[in-house]
């Protein structure tokens, strides 16, 4: 039951230390949408979504009024596009993104995703028909979000799709380069993606679900920066505890809107994902999480030790929290999103090798990271094939979602505005991977693969 101390300690974390309910996700099932004329796929696909999320934004607002808690998103992730795609041409497939992207304005939300494909193991006709046209309809649509999933611990890293991703992220930045090529943006690339998470642009509606489900993601890293600094030089057993506690008030508020959210529109509950995922607003940052621990500034040695206490106490906190768990769950670090992030990566602390060490223990991957504009597919494709092996070799979750800022280089600006913020361009190792990337194939699943 909650005391009144619980009441006022979450009203002050909503109005000073910038808790919210960062999405409310509805996932929705597109296989029922299946046929083979790109017309009527279109017209089905419109109708599912419109008529199922129908309420999703005025059941959020009402929550949110009616609580006093922040909603920040309300989106739909639906099934892969290319599972209900039949003989789909890549033309066609521009004409569904285009359906989505009409649904998403039609109902009010900010983003949509699930157009993407999972290619971990080998690529169908539809796969490649797909992919193939991925930075056209991400230039064509303002809500629609893409994803693909290039390799699982189980079946290893499908290279020959990873060389394929080098080529839509620049072809994206160069199609939207009038617009700081934000199509980048709306596109991450993936190894052991989750079914179920609720943030973009990596949401879809995983085959396993039923029919829609809703899925909560938190935030709250100004909640935890916080409580970290009003507990002073206290040990590390003591500041995993403070993590924890914080963690699992945090979740709580989440479940509750979940719940409610669920109850209102008649549809199951899926998880609450832990992510503390920050913004660009001052106090909201998880670098100045790490650095309330005791950095100098976020980059600096020690800065992975801290980030993996961090993500295993918010893991241990929250799980506690709710009944149902999944998503992404930890800490994210994108740069762009993050004014610590931001400046560390501005004043020279924060180096992409940096940050790729770091998602070796956190929650996802190299996020929202601009790159100059010029960097070859080959290097792109490299950093990817890195970031994509941290995730097999763990058994974990990575991503990569970096932006060749068209025009930019080293050292000048991007701004994306909103939640997407802004970041300096970032400086690469500038050697060549080409002739690795060229090799082709997959690399073989590691033995802690075969648990059967």
């Amino acid at each position: 039951m909650l005391n009144t101390a619980d009441i006022l300690e979450t009203i002050s974390m909503i109005r000073e230390e910038n808790l919210d309910i960062r999405t409310i996700t509805m996932g929705i099932s597109l296989l029922d949408c299946a046929t083979d004329d790109e017309n009527r796929l279109c017209d089905n696909i419109y109708d599912k979504i419109t008529k199922t999320a129908e309420k999703l934004v005025v059941t959020g607002e009402n929550i949110e009024k009616e609580y006093g808690i922040p909603i920040i998103n309300k989106r739909v992730a639906v099934t892969p596009v290319s599972f209900v795609g039949g003989h789909v041409s890549p033309e066609g497939y521009i004409k569904v993104a285009k359906a989505l992207d009409r649904a998403a304005s039609t109902l009010g939300i900010n983003f949509i995703g699930g157009f993407g494909a999972l290619v971990h193991k080998g690529m169908t006709k539809k796969d490649e028909n797909l992919l193939s046209i991925i930075p056209d309809a991400l230039a064509e649509t303002k809500m629609v979000c893409s994803s693909v999933n290039v390799a699982t611990t189980k079946a290893g890293i499908n290279m020959d799709a990873v060389a394929k991703m080098g080529e839509i992220i620049k072809r994206a930045a160069y199609l939207t380069r009038d617009e700081q090529s934000i199509g980048c943006a709306k596109f991450v690339v993936f190894a052991n993606v989750p079914e179920d998470n609720p943030f973009m642009a990596g949401a879809f509606h995983g085959v396993g679900e039923g029919e829609a489900v809703i899925s909560v993601g938190v935030s709250g890293p100004g909640v935890v920066a916080s409580a970290i600094k009003r507990a002073g030089h206290c040990n590390f057993s003591e500041l995993a505890d403070i993590i924890k506690k914080q963690a699992f008030k945090i979740t709580r508020v989440g479940q509750l809107v979940a719940h409610e959210a669920a109850r209102r529109l008649d549809i199951p509950f899926g998880i609450v994902d832990l992510s503390l995922a920050p913004t660009p607003a001052i106090g909201d940052s998880v670098a100045h999480i790490l650095e309330n621990m005791g950095l100098e500034k976020c980059g600096a040695h020690g800065t992975t030790a801290a980030l993996a206490l961090l993500n295993d106490a918010v893991k241990k906190g929250g799980v506690m929290a709710s009944s149902h768990v999944g998503g992404l769950s930890g800490a994210f670090i994108p740069v762009s999103e993050d004014a610590g992030m931001i400046d560390a990566v501005a004043t020279g602390a924060l180096s992409i090798e940096k940050l790729e060490a770091m998602t070796a223990v956190c929650s996802v991957g190299l996020d929202m990271i601009v790159i100059p504009g010029d960097t070859p597919e080959a290097v792109i494709c490299g950093i990817i094939a890195d970031e994509i092996s941290i995730g097999v070799a763990n058994t974990k979750t990575t991503a990569v979602r970096v932006i060749p800022a068209y025009g930019k280089k080293v050292g000048e600006t991007v701004n994306f505005g909103g939640l997407l913020g802004w970041a300096p361009v970032i400086r690469l190792n500038e050697n060549s991977p080409a002739e690795f990337i060229s090799r082709g194939g997959r690399i073989p699943a590691p033995i802690h693969s075969l648990k059967n």
